[in-house]
């Protein structure tokens, strides 16, 4: 089992019942449940993918296209106010489209890095420019791709999550914080796109950065803290037929002109073909087995990182990512282990990450010597109700969370789900 995977699992065990148990009491002594005890349920879009346009080609002429989008934006205007944006997917998707040029160029210009403090940090958060954050660590030259750029060689290894350009003198300047190491660098760029007062456009809302709320010992201080209490019901529903599923497994994975027979054991829909076997389950799942070692494709030993990750967007888009309703597919980590490389990507709307009944992801993609040897695709359909449930107050969730958390729902069946707040550890 990944190290991944175990992550999400400790996630979905320990603890969303220490945050629950910690909310709910918050709530008991300060009222704020009153009649309302389901505001924390134990069973419950940060971004938009595969929407993007831009793309930037390999060398050997392979297109990359976005996988992933900020979960957070916050602009900062010339008087040093915020407008900040999480868990609405229209509006932060339209602050994207209208900031992108500003980090493409920003990233694409840039100039060796170097080393600054959290002061200099938190300085630069109060500057006019617009701050970035992921909802999982990305390497830079993995995101200098989906923008359509490519970052300076000497940092593209960076895993990062945070990231501000700020407006300075008559250029922009980039800040980021490197995930594995906690350090904070800056570099000076080339670009003069964008300017303070066009930031002035965006009226303040009240967001503020966990450091600006009081909690200075918090382990989580750049979580951005929204007001707002209610956030979407959403309901999940199964996709197609088994044999439907079926179909679209042996087309994605280059087998459908192999007459394989099939066969129903117990609740199982199994193929066996001559270099592979597909499992489909009635919840939708889809195993994919491959089961030789012959490849023909030389030249797939030698796919780049960021060539592989676009080999698992595509599948992932052209199957789960068509019948994920009003929930998009989001690409959330990548890890090597023993030669194998995977890929995973989840479902996420209304701002909440969906956590399937099975433990799984919205697809796994493993890759060895550049082939597909295991992948799994998990078809569900979500989609928003239209009701709506109170939680607590973020800033009660971050007392009682001591640390970052975010929205999400717990995937049961075919029913209703409710939001909920889970502790995350990134």
């Amino acid at each position: 089992m990944s190290k991944y995977r175990k992550t999400i699992e400790t996630i979905k065990t320990v603890l969303i019942l220490l945050l629950t148990i910690n909310g709910l009491f918050l709530a008991w002594q300060t009222g704020l449940f009153s009649d309302y005890y389901a505001a924390f349920p134990m069973v419950g879009n940060l971004v938009q993918v595969f929407r993007g346009t831009t793309s930037l080609p390999e060398p050997d002429g392979t297109i990359i296209k976005e996988a992933a989008r900020p979960a957070v934006i916050v602009i900062t205007d010339s008087n040093g106010e915020r407008f900040g944006v999480r868990n609405d997917i229209d509006t932060l998707n339209s602050v994207y489209d209208r900031t992108i040029t500003v980090l493409s160029e920003g990233l694409g210009s840039a100039f060796a890095a170097s080393q600054i403090t959290e002061d200099e940090w938190r300085a630069a958060l109060s500057n006019p420019g617009v701050y970035f954050e992921y909802i999982v660590p990305v390497r830079l030259s993995v995101l200098g791709a989906w923008l359509g750029t490519r970052v300076p060689d000497i940092f593209e290894d960076y895993e990062i999550r945070r990231l501000i350009i700020s407006f300075e003198d008559k250029v922009n300047r980039i800040y980021f914080q490197v995930h594995s190491s906690g350090l904070y660098f800056s570099a000076e760029t080339a670009s003069a796109t964008g300017k303070p007062q066009e930031l002035n456009m965006y009226s303040p809302n009240g967001a503020m950065f966990a450091y600006e709320t009081g909690f200075v010992d918090s382990e989580a201080p750049y979580m951005l803290i929204m007001p707002g209490v209610y956030h979407p019901n959403i309901r999940s529903l199964s996709v197609g037929s088994q044999d439907s599923l079926l179909d679209e497994a042996l087309i994605i994975f280059g087998h459908y002109a192999e007459a394989a027979p099939r066969i129903l054991s117990g609740d199982v829909l199994i193929c066996v073909g001559t270099e592979f076997n597909i499992s489909v389950f009635p919840d939708g799942r889809v195993v994919y087995r491959r089961t030789s070692d012959d490849f023909a494709d030389d030249a797939a030993n030698s796919l780049s990182t960021i060539e592989l990750i676009e080999r698992a967007r595509a599948i992932t888009a052209d199957s789960v990512g068509l019948t994920s309703g009003d929930a998009s597919v989001q690409f959330e980590a990548f890890e090597y282990d023993n030669g194998e490389f995977s890929v995973f990507f989840g479902y996420y709307i209304a701002g909440g990450r969906v956590y399937l009944n099975n433990d799984s992801f919205a697809s796994t993609i493993t890759f060895s010597s550049g082939e597909i040897t295991f992948a799994e695709l998990n078809f569900r359909n979500f989609t928003l109700t239209g009701e709506y449930s109170r939680l607590l107050p973020e800033r009660q969730v971050f007392a009682a969370a001591g640390g970052e958390f975010i929205l999400s729902y717990f995937d049961t069946g075919p029913e209703v789900l409710l939001p909920s707040w889970v502790r995350t550890w990134f």
